[in-house]
């Protein structure tokens, strides 16, 4: 199969061998056997590191290799057009962006870094967009309800980003870029630690003056960012990574992480224009084998999303987010047919900021148990979870997928998932003002049902998969403007389409994907039968790759289908389209440089009214990547 952006399933005979339970880290310490590009091992779809093929679940791979060869310069690059996934951006690099998968809330998207939840408690977003594409590994992608083994905000998908990890002989690696907006970025670092240590420490620095971010209206109207000021609203991000771990034996190792990425960011706001952010994520786990048939992984983390605002450089406000987490998970491999995988997690945010919630710390308990069985043609995957929340009570969520091999070239899967979604902080207690509705603490969680059904297949060299889903949520928090106060919808429903078919033709790696979606408001009252705010209803992505010895080439085509940015569809959003070129010349195996042409056509478009976006740019990289 061609490397490309995406993974599919290859329909290779399942196989539950002992150690199956361990996760990604410990399979690429050599405690799993690699499978190799065909066919993937992925740990977030099940908890467990199995195959693409063998976890049921629809999930997009990316790895460092993928990120290279596109040339994406942020997470918004890599994550822009994935299947089933919707990104919408206030303004180019390092503004607010917020993702949407299967049409699901923000709020419901989970992300984790190496294993450790990330994200504010006050806003329910992840601020991904800050977070250095450069420091990056590997991103998994996972579609479709996952409460019943994360918990709340995984509604909607879960999207884990693993850090560089070393390994091997000690290497250096890096890259230059310069490009359109006075753009320029500088990454690198240094690898290894032989065959049972690994270690790995990476930097980067990126810097733009930026464009225009806004072209809102002041008073009376406060259209969009709410002012007028025509400016180039600059962005900086720094970054650094480190991670260490030993194989004390084939039955015990220890790996740490740590993440910190640190922004400025200018924009337009009538009430605040810069931003000053920080995140750092840190954490360790221990996996242990007492037995050949039973690992035992304790995974401990915590994580900040910090920010500081300003209005002309005059301090306004200070929002500080924690995020404990502690879990204990044991895998059991029953036979070569059978896994067994029970568990606890542990969460605790908090949150310290210069304006007073009436709550600021709550925790969540949760236990669950999953079953994994592969019985000849057939592979058998449910999980249920128990989640005790100290402000909104207990709640039970639980999954179950069936797959079927027709023939040794076609696969039918079946699910169903329910999920829950608590209420944010600043859903629940956020200050009012004159201009602005506060939190609503009667507030509901979002409680939602999916169903799921899917076709895979391989045709020549073009592996491809249908998945048809439909989600129905209950008590859907939205915001109303021109208030932004935060209500439920009493009903919403979601019906979707994904189509991915990648391959190799003619000597070109081709990776295509098509999602339709239908996100419907079904509560009575005047917005009834309107599409839920933010969500397009079809995207379209194609990549194009090509190799001629030395030189390489490649394209990616992205359309996206109209959008409404409020909830009474009044405000609605055209469709646009965007062609990026790229080009690459190796002078060694370790040593290239890369041209890319972003927005070809300079596509005049918004996916949030009144923030614009970045016209046609040239972007030029010197890499250092040996192998």
């Amino acid at each position: 199969m061609a490397a490309s952006l995406l993974s599919c399933t290859n329909l290779s005979p399942a196989n539950a061998a002992t150690g199956a339970g361990i996760n990604t880290e410990a399979a690429d310490a050599g405690f799993v056997e690699d499978v190799g590009e065909v066919d993937p091992v992925v740990v977030t779809a099940t908890r467990t590191a199995l195959s693409a093929d063998d976890t049921l679940a629809p999930v997009t791979v990316v790895t460092q290799k993928d990120i290279a060869r596109s040339q994406a310069r942020s997470t918004i690059d890599v994550l822009r057009g994935l299947p089933g996934v919707t990104l919408s951006n206030s303004g180019g690099p390092g503004r607010v962006t917020t993702m949407n998968i299967r049409g699901a809330n923000t709020n419901q998207v989970l992300f984790l870094v190496d294993g450790i939840k990330v994200g504010s408690a006050t806003t329910g977003r992840t601020q991904f967009q800050n977070l250095p594409v450069d420091q990056l590994e590997r991103i998994e992608v996972v579609r479709g309800p996952r409460s019943s083994l994360y918990g709340s905000e995984a509604a909607g998908g879960v999207v884990q980003l693993f850090t560089r990890r070393g390994g091997g002989p000690l290497q250096a690696f890096g890259s230059l870029t310069a490009g359109r907006y006075q753009s320029a970025g500088i990454a690198g670092g240094i690898r290894g630690g032989g065959e049972r240590g690994r270690f790995n420490l990476s930097g980067n620095f990126d810097q733009t003056a930026g464009f225009n971010a806004c072209t809102g209206r002041g008073a009376p109207f406060f259209d969009g960012c709410g002012t007028d000021e025509p400016d180039a609203d600059g962005y900086s991000n720094t970054g650094v990574s480190a991670s260490a771990g030993y194989d004390f034996s084939r039955q015990l190792s220890v790996d740490v992480n740590f993440l910190r990425s640190e922004s400025d960011i200018d924009f337009d706001g009538a009430f605040q224009n810069r931003a000053r952010t920080r995140q750092q994520v840190a954490g360790g786990r221990v996996r242990l084998r007492p037995l050949d048939f039973w690992d035992i992984t304790l995974t401990a983390g915590r994580s900040w999303d910090e920010e500081r605002n300003f209005k002309d450089d005059t301090f306004v406000s200070r929002f500080d987010t924690r995020r404990d987490t502690l879990s204990l998970q044991n895998d059991f491999a029953i036979g070569s047919q059978h896994l067994l995988t029970l568990g606890a997690d542990h969460q605790r945010d908090t949150v310290s900021a210069t304006v007073d919630y009436a709550v600021d710390s709550r925790k969540n308990t949760g236990v669950f148990g999953q079953y994994q069985g592969w019985l000849g043609p057939a592979t058998l995957k449910a999980s249920l979870r128990y989640d005790d929340n100290e402000q909104f009570g207990s709640y039970t969520t639980g999954d179950v997928a069936l797959g079927y091999a027709l023939t040794s070239d076609l696969r039918v899967t079946a699910g169903f998932g329910t999920a829950f979604t608590a209420p944010t902080f600043n859903d629940l207690y956020f200050p009012g003002s004159p201009f602005f509705a506060g939190g609503n603490p009667d507030l509901r969680p979002e409680e939602s049902r999916s169903v799921e059904l899917g076709l895979a297949g391989r045709t020549g060299p073009v592996d491809w998969n249908l998945d048809l889903f439909e989600t129905h949520i209950d008590d859907l928090i939205t915001l109303v403007p021109p208030t932004f106060a935060a209500e439920n919808i009493d009903r919403a429903r979601i019906r979707g389409l994904e189509a991915v078919a990648l391959g190799r033709l003619l000597g070109t790696d081709i990776v295509a994907n098509l999602t339709l979606l239908d996100p419907r408001n079904e509560a009575d009252g005047p917005d009834n039968g309107n599409l839920l705010a933010g969500r397009p209803e079809q995207t379209f992505r194609l990549d194009l790759d090509r190799r001629f010895d030395k030189i390489g080439i490649g394209a990616t085509f992205f359309a996206a289908g109209r959008r409404f940015d409020d909830p009474a569809n009044t405000v609605r959003l055209d469709g646009y389209s965007l062609l990026d070129l790229r080009a690459s010349y190796a002078f060694s195996d370790a040593l290239q440089i890369q041209a890319r042409l972003e927005n070809v056509f300079d596509e005049d478009y918004e996916t949030v009214a009144f923030y614009n976006q970045p016209g046609r740019g040239l972007y030029v990289t010197l890499r250092y990547t040996p192998e």
